[in-house]
């Protein structure tokens, strides 16, 4: 008999990543609604007839599947299967479909994720991501406990930040902070704290991360715009927050003796990869030139395609590797995330089904009215927490989603750039701090050698709350 909990997240402590294991009964569970949502669209073809409320049903669809555990990607085929029925679509339509989808806002998205990932592994081969966190480490390492947390913080922050990954950073970071905070007898939830509070601010500040990307897009306002009205309140809460929830945490932890064994903290190392030091100067004097760039020429979605090639080249070259070794890095980076592009691709041409059913315009019509004579905060808030609570699946395409059906209706009622963002930064990264568990707070939990999720899920709660009582402060300014 399978005693396995129906869905089961398991984090691997290697990498990072989140494995979610579902059971075989769940399993079958998801593929009769997965099928029962095909079956529901071969019978709505026969009342489908300009826009319709069945096109909601392959939005549905992909939300069930994906919230009850089942393959993103998986869902979004099924989703997409579902929507090209209703719209009965001849083969070369369908064909021309996915190549048109190709060029979509969302897919240069997920392009510009698998660029993010072969900078990423440029930066291990030449060691600018180790310098990063050693040099911040050997700056607050030794002053004591409050300065070791903010710079564990901040350590994860800046290199986050500068991958635009969470789980990759940690991974690499995670080797280098436990032995400090072993050192320092730092429980391991507390350091699993740091690290996650560190890397979610780094997250939002990330300035090529896709989702991040996608907000400036939708809003259509620059990095340091995004940065001003959005992400920097939000770090500077998170850090601020952290000083004070983890030696909370640590107190809270230490009676429970979740002090570090010496085999699961490993030993400090210091080892350095030759002209490291150089490599991470260039890289960093780039990585601030890219970003004044394009705050300054209000650069477009595409500029990230240029800038972080030439990001990974200019740590390569300046850390002495060959072009062989530098574009052999970028394609291995590039390799791990396929998946990742083929789901923003599919989600791409999901929408563009969505589009040609024109569900949003029934809607629309139905409760614009009284949407648009909703007050903007009003308004905002609404959208904000139907993105927290209703959109699942990828932060990028929650935000591409969002904005495309709510975006025209948000200008109309009065809701400004700045509150917006706020808005799609809200409904796309919320989840990352609760109600629930999810990836990142597992995955931090994992490098941390942690094992209690509990602990995990106060911290992420205890920083959700005032950063909602925050951005709603912002927003009744920015909205008035």
């Amino acid at each position: 008999m399978d005693q396995r909990p129906p869905v089961a997240a398991q984090a691997d402590a290697a990498t990072g990543t989140l494995d979610v294991v579902v059971s075989p009964r769940r399993t079958r569970i998801l593929n009769i609604l997965a099928l029962a949502g095909i079956g529901l669209s071969i019978v709505g073809t026969f009342f489908v007839d300009g826009p319709t409320l069945w096109g909601l049903l392959p939005i549905v669809l992909y939300a069930v599947l994906c919230l009850l555990g089942m393959d993103i990607l998986l869902g979004t085929i099924y989703a997409l299967v579902a929507g090209l029925i209703l719209a009965q679509l001849p083969l070369v339509e369908v064909a021309n479909l996915l190549g048109a989808s190709l060029a979509e806002q969302i897919t240069m998205i997920g392009l510009i994720i698998m660029f993010g990932a072969g900078v990423g592994e440029i930066l291990k081969l030449t060691g600018v991501d180790r310098s990063i966190v050693l040099g911040v480490m050997r700056v607050f390492g030794h002053r004591g406990q409050t300065a070791v947390i903010f710079g564990v913080m901040l350590a994860c922050l800046i290199l986050v930040m500068s991958l635009g990954t969470l789980a990759g950073a940690l991974a690499i970071a995670a080797p280098i902070l436990l032995p400090i905070c072993s050192r320092m007898q730092f429980t391991r939830s507390a350091t699993a704290s740091m690290m996650f509070i560190g890397g979610c601010a780094g997250l939002a500040l990330a300035p090529f991360a896709g989702s991040n990307v996608a907000i400036m897009d939708a809003a259509e306002v620059s990095y340091g715009q995004y940065v001003l009205y959005g992400a920097g309140p939000l770090a500077i809460l998170s850090l601020v927050a952290g000083l004070v929830l983890v030696p909370w945490m640590q107190r809270r932890t230490a009676r429970q003796n979740d002090f570090y064994t010496a085999e699961e903290a490993g030993v400090e190392d210091d080892s350095r990869v030759p002209k490291q030091g150089r490599a991470t100067t260039f890289f960093l004097i780039a990585l601030l030139g890219a970003v004044i760039y394009a705050t300054v020429s209000a650069a477009g979605t595409s500029f990230p395609l240029l800038a972080l090639p030439l990001l990974g080249i200019v740590a390569g070259l300046a850390g002495g590797q060959s072009i062989r070794r530098i574009t052999a890095a970028f394609y291995r980076g590039l390799a791990s995330m396929v998946s990742l592009f083929l789901l923003f691709w599919l989600l791409a041409a999901l929408f563009l089904i969505i589009d040609v059913l024109a569900p949003f315009d029934v809607i629309k019509d139905a409760v614009g009215a009284e949407l648009a004579a909703a007050s903007p905060l009003v308004f905002a808030i609404v959208i904000a927490l139907l993105g927290w609570v209703g959109v699942p699946g990828a932060t990028a395409a929650q935000v591409v989603l969002l904005d495309k059906v709510f975006g025209e209706m948000a200008a109309a009622v009065g809701v400004p750039a700045s509150a917006w963002v706020i808005v799609l930064l809200f409904a796309s990264k919320a989840d990352t701090y609760g109600p629930f568990p999810n990836g990142n707070m597992v995955g931090a939990m994992g490098l941390a050698r942690s094992t209690n999720l509990k602990n995990m899920m106060i911290t992420g709660w205890l920083l959700l709350i005032p950063a909602c009582i925050m951005y709603f402060g912002i927003l009744f300014f920015e909205t008035r």
